[in-house]
């Protein structure tokens, strides 16, 4: 019979550093040059734009702000991104499937093209755009023959943020899907799960918080796009004119106060929505991981 032997205490490991080791220079030295491009870069420029609109007092900046061109182009700039955008999630979310789940020939080539609006020069996205889209292009000529108007229309402007905004979704939602654990999958077929079951349930919550990222990125670049969009959009005031085109024509008549008044209206609309969907990201990743 042998002894009891009581369980050895492992004395408990405490954090002797709220710092987790590095390869980088020392805490100090990284958090100070980043705060110093944090500041100069984003800080410095958001400060000086939320204090030049005031020099023109604040019946200046609300003078700016309800004109009806500038709430027509507020208007037309964030309601055709957040459609390009809502556009793009499901659309990106397919091209990502097929680029992960399928093998065919011309794959690479898909992934590429894919790839192409973010090294095109968006000037030249807005001249191909037209192009193509004109009344005298290949498919502007054909919708023109249905009665459907594209180039030089709010529809011609929302293909262009659709052509610029597809990547962000396509290029967040692709390495989820790489490492998304098929035996989960199968787990769930196992149990009688349709595909349709699978992906709703199983799939979609485990990427749901990336598709979300991407459609944040699509429409915050949606919402600054300029080069692609003014040859494609005509600039029609209270029509096709964009808020950023806005701004330059403003510049352009000296009214910098003017200018820097839509520029912080937009930036505070786009930090708004981008808020709303950081904090839906953050409940559907705490959903999933439930």
């Amino acid at each position: 019979m042998t002894a009891y032997a009581p369980p050895i205490e492992r004395p408990t490991p405490r954090l002797t550093s709220w710092k987790a080791p590095s390869i980088l220079p020392g805490f100090p030295l990284a958090l100070g040059t980043a705060l110093a491009f944090v500041g100069a870069i984003v800080v410095l420029p958001l400060t000086a734009l939320a204090l030049k609109p005031w020099s023109s007092g604040l019946t200046g900046v609300w003078a700016t702000l309800t004109d009806p061109r500038v709430l027509a182009a507020l208007r037309l700039s964030f309601g055709l991104s957040a459609l390009a955008a809502a556009i793009n999630a499901p659309l990106g979310l397919l091209i990502a499937w097929t680029l992960v789940r399928f093998e065919f020939p011309g794959r690479r080539l898909l992934g590429a093209l894919v790839d192409l609006p973010f090294a095109l020069p968006t000037a030249v996205a807005g001249i191909a755009l037209t192009a193509l889209y004109a009344p005298t292009g290949a498919l502007g000529a054909l919708a023109a023959k249905v009665g459907i108007k594209t180039a030089y229309s709010p529809l011609g402007i929302f293909i262009a943020l659709v052509f610029i905004g597809l990547p962000f979704v396509v290029r967040q939602v692709e390495p989820l899907l790489i490492e998304f654990d098929r035996e989960v999958e199968e787990a769930a077929q196992t149990l009688g799960a349709t595909p349709s079951q699978r992906f709703w349930r199983v799939i979609l919550p485990a990427i749901g918080p990336a598709v979300l990222g991407g459609l944040g990125l699509a429409f915050a670049r949606a919402v600054g796009e300029y080069g692609s969009v003014i040859f494609i959009a005509g600039n029609m005031p209270m029509q096709t004119e964009i808020a950023p085109l806005l701004i330059v024509i403003k510049l352009e008549q000296f009214d910098y106060a003017g200018a820097a008044a839509v520029g912080l209206a937009m930036v505070a609309i786009s930090f708004a929505s981008l808020l709303a969907l950081n904090g839906l990201q953050v409940a559907l990743s705490a959903r999933s991981r439930a």
